[in-house]
């Protein structure tokens, strides 16, 4: 097995996510988000009023890394933090209008651009998540 940087897949998916992030950056700075604060808020669009913990499940972020991220984007407008009336630990956030307006301007422009930037066909692209989803898949199988 070589240990040559350019031989590795880990490095090329992580070269790639770089790569992805600074597209991101560029398309999401009209929308005033950042690329983490963008998933959180993907998550929210399909269903608002979502606990911490099923974010963090959603996303595979802890809660020591989604708790000053849901606290930025709350100090922003975007969303709120509400304790759970059934239970106090548990705490639901939820989209402000603010927030829930975003998503048209986000799926008018977003989706676009990155496949633009991709210059990849919709099969290719397609192919390409299956095969990156089985592989995160498998990894997280082999722990």
């Amino acid at each position: 097995m070589s240990l040559k940087l350019d031989d590795q897949i880990c490095f090329a998916l992580y070269s790639t996510s770089l790569a992805m992030n600074k597209v991101y950056r560029r398309v999401l700075k009209a929308l005033g988000l950042t690329y983490p604060q963008y998933l959180v808020m993907m998550v929210l669009w399909e269903n608002d009023q979502r606990m911490v913990s099923e974010i963090g499940e959603r996303l595979y972020l802890d809660s020591a890394t989604l708790t000053p991220l849901l606290k930025r984007m709350e100090s922003a407008g975007l969303v709120e933090r509400n304790r759970a009336p059934q239970d106090e630990r548990q705490v639901i956030i939820s989209l402000t209008d603010k927030g829930k307006s975003l998503k048209q301007q986000a799926a008018e422009t977003v989706p676009q651009e990155m496949v633009c930037s991709m210059a990849c066909s919709l099969d290719e692209l397609a192919s390409i998540k299956s095969q990156l989803e089985g592989l995160r898949d498998r990894l997280m199988k082999s722990g």
